[in-house]
C-alpha cells in the first residue's frame, strides 16, 4: 500500500508533530483515502491526542465538518486498536443512513439497521447507528453489546439526551462502560433541569452550572475560514386580518410592536396558505433561488412548515408558481430518507419538509430558505438555518427568508453568538419535578390558546429588510416593488466584502427615493381617490412604513419607537387599524421631520 503524501508539509493541515504526536492525518492505510482536514479538524484531533480523553465534547457550527472530523477520529481508534467497534447514536432514522453513507467513504462499515434485538453485529460491520429513541427501547441489552467489545460511542446532536428524561438515562445506562464517548453538537444547548449525560459542567458564578466544551468552532470563525456561507435574512412583514374565537375580527402589521399572543397570531395568519402572505414570499423565494442558479446551476431551496397539511399545500403553490413539482419530505412516511437523497443529488429546485430537514440532514446544494414555521425556539431556528450555510465554492451566499417575527429576527441577529447548555440552579424537589415535566411536554412550537378556532381571514406580504453582517438594509416596500427586486436580484455569487457594499449602495438609493417623494408636493395628496378604501389604506400604510423605515436609517431609532411616537402625536389605534386621516396625519408628520431634519 503506497503512503500518504506528506500534506503537514505542504501546509495543508497544521503539523501535529510540532506536538510530538504520531500522525495518522490525513487518514490512509486501513481506514480509507487520503484526506486533507480543515484546520480546526486537525486541531481538534491534535487536543483530542494530547489528552486521550474518556468524554469529548465538540461544538462546532452546522456544516464545519462534525462527521468528517468523527470518522477521523475513529478511524485512528481502530487503527491504534484503542477501540473494536463503533457506535453511533443520531437523532433520526435519516441520520443513521446518512452516517452509514459517510463512513463507507473512510472504510468504516457501519449498519444503520441494526437493532438490539438482533443479536450479534454481522462481522462485515465495524459497527451501528442507532437512534435516541432506539437506544431508550433497551439500555441493558445495548450495555451487554458494548461490555462484549472495546467501544467509541459518538452521540450526534448529543442535546437530543436531554429531549426527553428516558432518553437521558437511557444514553447513559446503555454507555456508561464504553471505553470511549465522542459527543458531537452544531447548536445551542437548551437551558435544562437535567445535566445531560457525559457532558461535563462548571460553575457559572450564580448558583448554576454551565456545559464546557472541549473543543469549540463557531459560526463567526468557520465564516472567517470559508467553510460555511454568509447569510442575508430577507424579513418580511405584512398586514394581517383574523378573527378569534370570541368572533372578534383584529388586524395587525407584522413587523411592528405587538404582544406575545398578537405576534403569534399574526404569524398563524401570515403562514396560512389560503392568504396572501405566503405565496408573495414563496414567489419572491424562486425569484432570488432563479439569479441565484444563473451562477450556481444546481442551487435549491428549502421550505419548512409547521405541519404536513401546510407542506402539501405550499408544494402546490410553487408548483404553480416555477411550474416544477416540488419534493416533499414527510417525517412519517415511507421513502423520506431516499427523497432526500434524491434531492440532495440532482437539480430540481425546490423540496418543502415540516422537520426532518431540520437538523443534520446534509443538502450542500441548498441556498435558499423560507423559514414558513411557527416553531420560534432558537434551537430549531439554528438547525433550521444549519441547512444552508455548507460552503462549497468560493463566493456562495445563503438566503433566508423569514417572518417579521421580533424573536426569529433576534436569533438571525445571534448568528455568530456561542451559547453553552446552562444547567439550572438546584431547586426544591417538587418545584424540580415540575421543571421536569414541564421540560418533557412542553412543545417547541408557540401554542395558541385559541388553536381549532382562530380563523385567518386575510394577509399580505411587504418586503422589510435584510439583516446581514449585523447591520439592516432596505426599506419597507410592497412584494413585487422595484425595491424589492433590487435585493432579490443581488448576484448568487460574491465575496462578503461585496455583498455588504452593494447592500448599502442599495440602501443609499432606496434612501435618496423616499427622501424625494417625502419633499415632492404631489406626494402630499396621498393615494388616488379613485381606489377603493382598502387599497388606499394599504396604500398609505406603505407609504408610512417606508418613511418610518427611512427615518429609522437616519436616526438609528427603532421601527417600534417612531411608531409609538407617530401615534402619540396622532392618537388613535396602531397603523394596522388607523383610518385614513389618522394615516394621513402621521404621514404628513414624518415627512415633516424629513424635511426639517428634526421633530
Amino acid at each position: 500500500m503506497s503512503e500518504a503524501p506528506d500534506l503537514f508539509e505542504q501546509g495543508a493541515v497544521p503539523d501535529l508533530r510540532a506536538k510530538g504526536l504520531s500522525p495518522a492525518y490525513p487518514q490512509k492505510a486501513a481506514w480509507g483515502t487520503v484526506r486533507t482536514l480543515r484546520a480546526w479538524q486537525a486541531a481538534a484531533l491534535a487536543e483530542y491526542r494530547s489528552r486521550e480523553p474518556k468524554d469529548f465534547l465538540t461544538v462546532a457550527t452546522p456544516g464545519a465538518g462534525k462527521t468528517s472530523f468523527a470518522l477521523t477520529l475513529a478511524a485512528d481508534l481502530l487503527e491504534r486498536r484503542v477501540v473494536e467497534r463503533i457506535v453511533v447514536v443520531a437523532p433520526t432514522e435519516h441520520l443513521k443512513t446518512q452516517w452509514a453513507n459517510a463512513g463507507s467513504r473512510v472504510g468504516i462499515s457501519l449498519d444503520p439497521t441494526y437493532t438490539v434485538k438482533q443479536g450479534a453485529l454481522a462481522p462485515e460491520f465495524n459497527g451501528f447507528a442507532l437512534t435516541y429513541a432506539g437506544v431508550a427501547t433497551n439500555p441493558n441489552g445495548l450495555r451487554v453489546r458494548v461490555e462484549q467489545s472495546k467501544t467509541l460511542v459518538i452521540l450526534d446532536e448529543v442535546h437530543h439526551a436531554g429531549d426527553a428524561l428516558s432518553w437521558g438515562e437511557g444514553v447513559r445506562e446503555a454507555f456508561e462502560p464504553a471505553t470511549r464517548r465522542l459527543a458531537l453538537t452544531g447548536t445551542p444547548f437548551r437551558s435544562d433541569a437535567n445535566p445531560i449525560p457525559f457532558v461535563r459542567y462548571e460553575p457559572d458564578g450564580r448558583g448554576g452550572s454551565r456545559s464546557a466544551a472541549d473543543y469549540a468552532y463557531g459560526y463567526g470563525e468557520a465564516l472567517a475560514d470559508g467553510i460555511v456561507r454568509p447569510v442575508l435574512f430577507m424579513a418580511y412583514s405584512g398586514d394581517m386580518h383574523w378573527r378569534t374565537r370570541a368572533g372578534d375580527e383584529v388586524a395587525a402589521r407584522l413587523g411592528t410592536p405587538l404582544t406575545k399572543d398578537l405576534e403569534s397570531q399574526a404569524l398563524r395568519t401570515a403562514l396560512d396558505p389560503n392568504g396572501a402572505w405566503i405565496p408573495q414570499v414563496l414567489q419572491a423565494a424562486d425569484t432570488r433561488l432563479s439569479e441565484v442558479r444563473n451562477h450556481i446551476a444546481d442551487a435549491g431551496g428549502l421550505v419548512i412548515a409547521s405541519d404536513q397539511e401546510k407542506a402539501r399545500a405550499y408544494a402546490r403553490l410553487l408548483e404553480h408558481l416555477c411550474g416544477e413539482k416540488p419534493t416533499v419530505v414527510l417525517s412519517d412516511e415511507e421513502g423520506s430518507s431516499e427523497r432526500i437523497e434524491e434531492f440532495s443529488s440532482g437539480t430540481s429546485r425546490w423540496m418543502v419538509a415540516v422537520r426532518m430537514v431540520s437538523e443534520g440532514v446534509d443538502v450542500p446544494r441548498l441556498s435558499v430558505g423560507v423559514y414558513a414555521t411557527n416553531t420560534l425556539t432558537p434551537l430549531f431556528f439554528a438547525q433550521a438555518v444549519g441547512r444552508f450555510v455548507r460552503a462549497r465554492s468560493k463566493g456562495e451566499t445563503a438566503s433566508v427568508f423569514v417572518p417579521s417575527v421580533s424573536r426569529l429576527l433576534q436569533h438571525a441577529s445571534a448568528m455568530e453568538e456561542t451559547r453553552d447548555h446552562v444547567l439550572k440552579a438546584p431547586k426544591d424537589a417538587d418545584e424540580a419535578q415540575l421543571l421536569e415535566l414541564a421540560e418533557r411536554t412542553q412543545s417547541t412550537e408557540d401554542v395558541d390558546p385559541e388553536e381549532g378556532e382562530f380563523t385567518a381571514l386575510a394577509s399580505e406580504a411587504d418586503f422589510e429588510k435584510i439583516l446581514y453582517d449585523g447591520g439592516e438594509f432596505g426599506l419597507q416596500a410592497m412584494a413585487g416593488s422595484e425595491e424589492e427586486r433590487d435585493y432579490l436580484g443581488l448576484p448568487g455569487l460574491l465575496e462578503p466584502e461585496q455583498v455588504r457594499d452593494l447592500l448599502q449602495r442599495r440602501q443609499a438609493q432606496h434612501l435618496s427615493r423616499a427622501e424625494e417623494r417625502a419633499q415632492a408636493e404631489g406626494d402630499a395628496a396621498g393615494p388616488a381617490r379613485s381606489q377603493a378604501t382598502h387599497q388606499r389604506l394599504r396604500a398609505m400604510r406603505k407609504e408610512l412604513n417606508s418613511l418610518v423605515g427611512a427615518w429609522h436609517h437616519r436616526t438609528d431609532q427603532p421601527h417600534g419607537v417612531i411608531h409609538n411616537e407617530l401615534r402619540s402625536a396622532t392618537g388613535g389605534p396602531p397603523s394596522a387599524a388607523a383610518d385614513e386621516d389618522t394615516l394621513q396625519q402621521r404621514i404628513d408628520l414624518i415627512r415633516k421631520w424629513a424635511v426639517t431634519g428634526r421633530k
